[in-house]
């Protein structure tokens, strides 16, 4: 890959994993409710998601599902399921005490992995990626050498500030009523990505 293709693929990528969506709603909620260090764990989860979209990106994968339209369907219904979900769920909750909670780095992962692999977006994302960034003319692995550190790094630092955010407010509105609008309006994302994730058409590569 040419220092060229990698600028363009890097500010490709900053826009990818900077532009709020589910990954970086539930970083913040994390950070609000866990606390910073222990959240960190979900954008652990996300590297995960991101490593493996990565290869299977490499491998053609994701360009057959987004060219499936049953798979895609599946994914995107399963998808704003959860999403509409965790949404409701956090909107009737939103009225409780707000407390750090306890739940076992386990259940932090596999949450934050669900999220990060059932979004449609993510198919979409690694698909133009890999449509419009790849140099045909040089062997797919040579790239990923300098594909996988940058899109990883990238996706770190950024939602480990999504993260960082959260935690933040968290601490400025633990026990204040501005905290029930916050969680409110972090549910409310949710319940949107979901409806609007419902609504993605299959995403079209170029070839």
């Amino acid at each position: 890959m040419s220092f060229e293709a990698w600028i363009v693929f890097a500010v490709f990528w900053v826009v990818f994993v900077t532009t709020p969506g589910p990954n970086a709603v539930n970083c913040i909620n994390n950070g609000m409710t866990l606390g910073f260090r222990r959240a960190l764990v979900g954008v652990l989860a996300i590297l995960t998601q991101a490593t493996l979209f990565l290869i299977l990106s490499a491998l053609g994968i994701t360009a057959l599902i987004a060219a499936s339209p049953t798979a895609f369907l599946a994914a995107k219904l399963l998808g704003a399921a959860v999403l509409i979900y965790l949404g409701v769920r956090g909107w009737m909750n939103a009225a409780k005490p707000v407390t750090i909670e306890q739940r076992p780095a386990r259940s932090i992962y596999l949450r934050a992995l669900a999220i990060a692999t059932i979004n449609p977006k993510s198919v979409a994302g690694y698909l133009a990626a890999f449509s419009q960034f790849v140099q045909p003319d040089v062997p797919i692995w040579d790239q990923m050498v300098v594909i996988v550190p940058t899109a990883l790094t990238l996706t770190a630092l950024s939602y480990t500030g999504f993260t960082a955010l959260g935690a933040g407010i968290g601490r400025a509105a633990l026990g204040v009523v501005f905290n029930f609008w916050v969680r409110r309006v972090m549910a409310a994302c949710f319940i949107i990505y979901g409806v609007l994730l419902g609504s993605t058409s299959v995403p079209q590569g170029r070839v």
